[in-house]
């Protein structure tokens, strides 16, 4: 009888490959938590509607690069154009947020 398989049915002779993107540092100092935290907020207001959230997603990714808990990128290989191209939105004092065009 020859048994390929785990106890569970998985494949025990191939390695995992990690995904590309996606391995970060935990923040555990909670060093962005204000940031992540404007941003859940800003999708629970919105109905999670992520593209009106875009200004804190990009805030929020901003800190974690500074703060070293992701590989620094260019926004816009991040999926976030120039500011002059219309796409970022914009935050008034009040909180709330306005679309540029």
């Amino acid at each position: 009888m020859c048994v390929t398989g785990g106890a569970f049915g998985g494949n025990r002779g191939l390695r995992p490959v990690p995904p590309e993107k996606g391995i970060f540092p935990l923040d555990h100092l909670h060093e962005c938590d204000l940031e992540k935290k404007d941003y859940l907020n800003c999708l629970k207001s919105s109905g999670h509607k992520s593209d009106k959230c875009r200004v804190f997603s990009k805030k929020y990714l901003e800190c974690r690069m500074e703060k070293n808990l992701m590989a620094k990128q260019d926004m816009s290989e991040l999926g976030f154009g120039k500011e002059s191209d219309g796409e970022i939105s914009a935050e008034n004092n009040d909180g709330s947020i306005n679309k540029r065009s």
